[in-house]
């Protein structure tokens, strides 16, 4: 998959595989910002609003809509066409109140998931490391780039960190305040974001341990009873018995 480098502009035929892009029809792209998610892992606002919803024929139009505000994606106004969402993120249609999902999916990689409108104030994010802060409490450090602070009240006894790494918070957008927690672990249901079996949906089964995430090895178990192994990197947990989200139609039972 396509990197993008250190380079202000971006060649099509240079770009990540899963932008829906015709990379013969033109010589550049959308190059997205700098961000909240990987480069590897994004898609610009401009090319959703283009290519995926539809509301504008060229690039242009797409950039008059998107400064013009008519488009939200995690419960704010983003004004930037070149602004990266990724796998979780709310994209809205101010006018239309149509809410999406940005969720991983088999053999596309990414897929803009319709969703209600009660559900679009929540999004699932995985922490991907804690650290202490001044006053001993605890800031997670979640994939979209966001920070969340957990108070505790005795730095000695942190009754209140019960996080972990690898584990996901079900948090209100924008606010950013904890509705649910589900840790990483055997019996936890997870989807796939990235190899080979990207968009999958299984229950964790076991845990290899190896050196880091990327090398520890987990293996899943899909509703149909079909067995598949990926990355501890790859695995991003979604619920306990049921998802905190809805998922695309077959993804999960």
């Amino acid at each position: 998959m396509a990197r993008m480098g250190g380079q202000r502009r971006l060649k099509a035929l240079a770009s990540p595989r899963f932008w829906p892009i015709l990379r013969k029809e033109y010589k550049w792209a959308v190059k997205p910002r700098p961000g909240p998610h990987p480069s590897e892992r994004n898609i610009p606002l401009l090319l959703i609003v283009r290519n995926v919803l539809g509301y504008a024929l060229t690039a242009r139009e797409a950039r008059k809509l998107i400064a013009e505000g008519h488009f939200k994606v995690d419960g704010r106004v983003r004004k930037d066409y070149k602004y990266p969402v990724g796998f979780m993120d709310v994209v809205e249609v101010v006018e239309t109140g149509e809410a999406y999902r940005m969720l991983p999916y088999p053999v596309k990689y990414f897929k803009l998931h319709p969703i209600e409108k009660e559900e679009a104030g929540v999004k699932p994010a995985r922490i991907e490391n804690k650290v202490t802060v001044r006053g001993g409490h605890i800031q997670l450090n979640l994939h979209d780039g966001r920070n969340v602070l957990v108070r505790v009240s005795d730095p000695r006894r942190a009754e209140e960190d019960v996080y972990k790494t690898m584990g996901t918070l079900l948090i209100t957008i924008p606010d950013q305040d904890i509705k649910a927690y589900v840790p990483f672990s055997e019996g936890k249901l997870a989807i796939i974001i990235g190899g080979r079996n990207v968009g999958r949906v299984g229950v964790v089964k076991s845990v290899k341990p190896g050196w880091g995430r990327k090398r520890t090895l987990v293996t899943l178990e899909d509703a149909r009873g079909g067995v598949f192994q990926t990355s501890m990197d790859y695995v991003f947990i979604i619920g306990s018995e049921e998802p905190l989200i809805t998922l695309p139609e077959g993804a999960w039972k």
